[in-house]
């Protein structure tokens, strides 16, 4: 796709087909999130792909709208460092985000569908990814093909009115 196109057709996709997502699709996507900018280049992330049923199950109980992680072709966990200060939550919660939307584009223009998660039970999602103690998942991704209809550009997407929500110069 055109990269206006791919920005146009991601949508959250919470519902998956049975297909399986292809190694050089995932690595592909995997790749975007490796490349995604980062605070000083610090790449505060490390990815720990999922792709069996029962892991993914168990995935999706780490966050009360995380349902969609258990029906999922493949989850990305974005693993961080462990940090009890501010300012370093914020700013790998900053680079993770990046990470996450490169990743999700990357997913689209595939015609793949993402959804992020949350996640609340740090310690189920230690246990399911064998994490060490000093790291903590940040966010998953679930990918899939939609099992509902394929992405496409949405020409009236569910969003506030551009003019709502842009202000120039001054609020």
């Amino acid at each position: 796709m055109e990269t206006w196109d791919t920005i146009r057709s991601r949508r959250n996709v919470r519902d998956f087909d049975a297909r399986p997502i292809g190694q050089g699709d995932l690595d592909r996507i995997l790749e975007a999130a490796r490349r995604a900018p980062s605070s000083n280049n610090e790449q505060p992330w490390d990815f720990v792909v999922v792709r069996e049923r029962a892991a993914a199950e168990r995935l999706s109980g780490v966050w009360h709208y995380g349902g969609h992680i258990a029906g999922a072709a493949a989850v990305i966990a974005f693993v961080g460092g462990a940090s009890d200060e501010p300012e370093s939550r914020e700013w790998i919660a900053f680079d993770m985000g990046q990470a996450a939307m490169s990743a999700m584009l990357a997913a689209a223009d595939l015609g793949i569908g993402s959804c992020h998660s949350a996640v609340g039970d740090q310690a189920l999602a230690r246990d399911v990814l064998g994490l060490p103690g000093d790291r903590e998942v940040v966010l998953l991704l679930s990918l899939g093909y939609p099992a509902d209809r394929p992405l496409a550009p949405i020409a009236m997407p569910s969003r506030r009115a551009f003019d709502d929500v842009v202000h120039r110069e001054r609020w």
